[in-house]
Formats: structure tokens, C-alpha cells, sequence
């Protein structure tokens, strides 16, 4: 009973009108940064967190929220109509979805996208509903020998989690502790890793490294790839899928949304995993494997469900303990903290209507996804055909004025510059730039609780040890690092990152 309570307190906060008409513009938002290919929603968020000073906390992160699933479901789009993935997360989709819009299905594979998704997002937010309380609890017993074991093994997820080499992952987790730790120390006061500039010394502003790393770097990775799009128009007619192919999806979306549901709580960017065992599921359970890569619905309705549940869950341990589960979970973490709110377990007791606005505000989005963009569709293919040397510089000046406005200070622009660039050649390099951002962000929070629970255990190492939750926290983390190094998935990891890249 106190779970539909809390249900009816959320959907209260959610339903107001002011925060009904974030979320709107969140999804509405999503949606076009999805099917417009090369933004995305973390370079989409990272230039919008300057914007959400001025909001309430609530209606902030509805919206911010709302962006993130609204790009799922956008992503889909060009997709199926473009063989173009808007998400990295819809580059499964692409194989079965531009092939049945080939075939004249596109309307089908768009609304099976669609249906898939609204499914997943339902069923996924009561999963938030319902277990996120219960860890919130167990989060509120830990110490700091505890937290700093469960930021290592989150840490470690991501690196086993990101695409192609091991050791460059761990890599960009080390490049991104090590920015982190730039600035002044917490305990001495003394400057560190600040080369003697003074802008250095309350840290690297995190805005500018994030629409740097992924919002300019982005831009000049599609303008080196800028190419002529052959849009699928002409045969969207049909948009509601028939009885026999509601039947044909029931399967495939039940099953994707549960993988999608468990990876999505996985540090790392569990949404994008999912849709890729997702599609290898289905096709290894499909009567008809050899119609996958052909136009198979299955290929469409699994895997758009399993990164739409991802991306819902992905909420878990945010709202519960306060680690990003992706890039765009650490930069709504860095909305809380603008909004003084420090992310971790205290959320849901402290600010319960925070918690739930959020949580019921996920399934009016997925509702408002399903009602609006269906009869959008029109809107959405005429929006492919802007040629990508129109809309950079525009969003150039977004991220530019996004920036300065944090600290109205210019040295931010030459670090967005800066990172830009680093961004790209990493990128060049294949460098996945996701567990870099988690380790800035984990970076200090990792810190800070090493070196309380040393203080704690008078400088007795063993205290990580000798706690038990600690201790099978730093066992499963080995666990899983031994295995990514093992050569089977390690070449599984390069494959499935040359097919993303595909």
C-alpha cells in the first residue's frame, strides 16, 4: 500500500502543469536531438544543465529526464528511415528496421518501435518504483569503506561494459580520475595539478568538459562523416502494426525489456549492451534465423524495447546511491549537485516528492512519446533533410553561451575548446570517451571515501577488508575485470564495437 502512496504522491508532483509541460518539452527535445543524427542526448544535456539554474529542481530533472528517453525513441527514427542510428543505442535496430522500410514497412517497423518502447518504459518504471526503495535502504547503512568498494566496482563495470580494448577503457577511467583530482585539496587546501593557473583551483568546471568530450567532439566527428541521406518517405503509410504482428511482437519485447531492465542498472552504458543481446537472443530463439538482417520484426521490437528499459533503470542507482550508470546519468548528477541536492540514498527519505515526481514522470513521457510522435512522423522526416553544415553552427553557439554561462567566464570556452579537440582525437584513436566522463565524476567521491575510511580505521587498510559488504563489493570487481581479459569476450568486445561503429 505505501508503494501506491508513494505512486499517487508522484504522480501529483508530476501532473502539475508546470512539470507536465517540461516533461513535454523533454520528450518533444529527445525526440528531435534522436532523429537528428550526430547531437545526441548527452552533448543535448551537457548544453542545457546552464539552463536548468533557473528552474525547480523537480521540473529540471523531469525534463533532463525526459530528453534521455525521448532520445531512445528518436534514434529509431533515422534508424529505420536512414540507416542512420540518431543513438548509438539504435544501431541494432537499423539492421531489420531499414530493411522492412525497403520493403514498404516502415510505418510498421516506426510503430512497432514505438509500442515496444511504451511497453518497456512502463513496465521498467514500476521496476524503479519498486526496487529502488528497498536499496535506497541498504545505501543508507553504508559507510565509507563501503561506498568507496561500490565506486571501484562501478568503475570496473564500466570498463567492462565499454566497446572494444580493455586496457584503453581502464584508460580513459584513469585519464578521468586524474582530472578529477585537479583543483584544491579537500582536506589540506593545498593546490594540486593546477600548473600555478588560478582557474584551476576549484577544479575542471564540469560542463565544460562534458559539452567539450561529447558535445564538440561530436559536431567534428559527423562533419568529417557528413554524407548524402537517402530518406525512406515514400513508403511510411500503414502506422498500426496488424493482429498477427501485435502476436509476433508480444515475445520480443517482453523478453527485451527484462535483459534491458537488469543491463541497464550496469555502469557503463548498459542500454547500448542491451540492444545488442537482445537482437542475438531473439535470433538465436527465432523458428526463421535467416530473416534477421532481412526486415525482421523481432529485430526492431527486442531491441528497441531492451534500450528503452535501460534507459529507465538506469535511474536505480542513481536516485539510490548516486552512481552514474552512463554519461547521461553522471550529467544529471551534476544537475542535482547545481541544484544543491546531493545525489545518494537520502533523495528518496529527504525529498520523496523529488523522487516520485521523477519516477511518475517517466511514464507520462513514455505516454506523451506514444500519443505526440507517432502523428509527428511527417515532421521528423522532413527535419532528416537539413544538411548537417546548417545545424552545427547553431549548436556550436548553444554550447558556447550554455558554457559561459555558468561563471560568465571566458577561460571556460578555451576548456571546452581544449577537450573538444582531446575528444575527437580520442575518438580518432578509438578511445571510448563514456568511462572517462564516470571517472571525473566518480573521481573526488572515490577520494573523499578513501580517505575517510582511512581516517575511520586510523590508516589500517584492512578496514575495506574486513567489512563485509565491502569486502564482496572488491571481490566481485576483481571477478569481473579477470573476466573481460579473458580472449573470448575480449574479442566479442572489438566485434561488437566495429558494428556499432558500422
Amino acid at each position: 500500500m505505501e508503494l501506491f502512496s508513494n505512486l499517487a504522491m508522484g504522480f501529483g508532483v508530476a501532473s502539475s502543469l508546470a512539470n507536465l509541460a517540461f516533461c513535454l518539452i523533454g520528450v518533444l527535445l529527445g525526440t528531435l536531438i534522436g532523429v537528428l543524427p550526430g547531437i545526441g542526448a548527452t552533448a543535448t544535456i551537457a548544453m542545457l544543465l546552464p539552463i536548468t539554474f533557473q528552474l525547480e529542481p523537480v521540473s529540471s530533472l523531469i525534463m533532463l529526464a525526459g530528453i534521455y528517453y525521448g532520445a531512445q525513441y528518436g534514434g529509431s527514427t533515422t534508424a529505420i528511415l536512414i540507416n542512420m542510428p540518431g543513438e548509438s543505442s539504435s544501431a541494432v535496430t537499423a539492421i531489420d528496421g531499414y530493411q522492412m522500410a525497403r520493403k514498404g514497412k516502415a510505418g510498421t517497423a516506426l510503430a512497432t518501435a514505438a509500442i515496444g518502447s511504451f511497453v518497456a518504459g512502463t513496465i521498467s518504471t514500476f521496476l524503479v518504483a519498486i526496487f529502488a526503495p528497498p536499496l535506497t535502504t541498504i545505501a543508507l547503512k553504508f559507510g565509507a569503506a563501503e561506498y568507496f568498494s561500490l565506486m571501484v566496482m562501478g568503475l570496473v563495470m564500466a570498463v567492462a561494459l565499454a566497446h572494444g580494448s580493455v586496457l584503453k577503457a581502464l584508460a580513459m577511467v584513469v585519464l578521468g580520475l586524474l582530472l578529477g583530482l585537479v583543483g584544491t585539496d579537500i582536506y589540506t587546501g593545498a593546490p594540486r595539478f593546477t600548473m600555478g593557473i588560478t582557474q584551476f583551483a576549484d577544479g575542471l568546471n564540469f560542463v565544460a568538459v562534458a559539452v567539450g568530450v561529447f558535445g564538440i567532439a561530436e559536431i567534428l566527428r559527423n562533419l568529417e562523416d557528413e554524407h548524402d541521406r537517402q530518406v525512406m518517405t515514400k513508403n511510411i503509410n500503414r502506422l498500426f502494426p496488424t493482429g498477427a504482428e501485435l502476436r509476433q511482437m508480444v515475445g520480443p519485447v517482453l523478453r527485451g525489456t527484462g535483459i534491458g531492465s537488469v543491463l541497464g542498472i550496469l555502469p557503463g552504458g548498459g542500454a547500448i549492451l542491451a540492444s545488442f543481446a537482445s537482437y542475438t537472443v531473439e535470433k538465436k530463439l527465432s523458428d526463421h534465423p535467416e530473416e534477421f538482417g532481412r526486415g525482421a520484426l523481432a529485430g526492431v521490437a527486442g531491441p528497441e524495447s531492451a534500450n528503452n528499459a535501460g534507459a529507465q533503470t538506469s535511474f536505480i542507482p542513481l536516485l539510490t546511491l548516486g552512481i552514474p550508470a552512463n554519461p547521461v546519468m553522471a550529467l544529471m548528477i551534476g544537475a542535482m549537485i547545481i541544484q544543491g541536492i546531493v545525489p545518494g540514498p537520502n533523495v528518496v527519505t529527504d525529498q520523496p516528492q523529488l523522487f516520485w515526481g521523477i519516477v511518475a514522470s517517466m511514464w507520462i513521457g513514455n505516454l506523451m512519446l506514444v500519443v505526440l510522435n507517432l502523428p509527428l512522423i511527417g515532421l521528423w522526416v522532413k527535419l532528416l533533410t537539413v544538411p548537417y553544415y546548417v545545424l552545427f553552427p547553431i549548436i556550436m553557439a548553444m554550447c558556447s553561451i550554455g558554457v559561459y554561462s555558468v561563471n560568465s567566464n571566458v577561460y571556460d570556452l578555451f576548456a571546452v575548446a581544449f577537450f573538444g579537440l582531446l575528444g575527437y582525437v580520442l575518438v580518432k584513436l578509438r578511445f571510448e570517451p563514456a568511462p572517462l566522463l564516470l571517472g571525473f565524476v566518480l573521481g573526488p567521491l572515490l577520494e573523499e571515501n578513501l580517505r575517510r575510511a582511512m581516517i575511520l580505521s586510523r590508516g589500517d587498510p584492512m578496514t575495506f577488508v574486513e567489512r563485509p559488504i565491502s569486502l564482496g563489493l572488491l571481490v566481485a570487481s576483481a571477478l569481473v575485470l579477470a573476466l573481460v581479459f579473458l580472449p573470448q569476450i575480449r574479442q566479442r568486445r572489438e566485434e561488437v564495437f566495429t558494428e556499432s561503429d558500422a
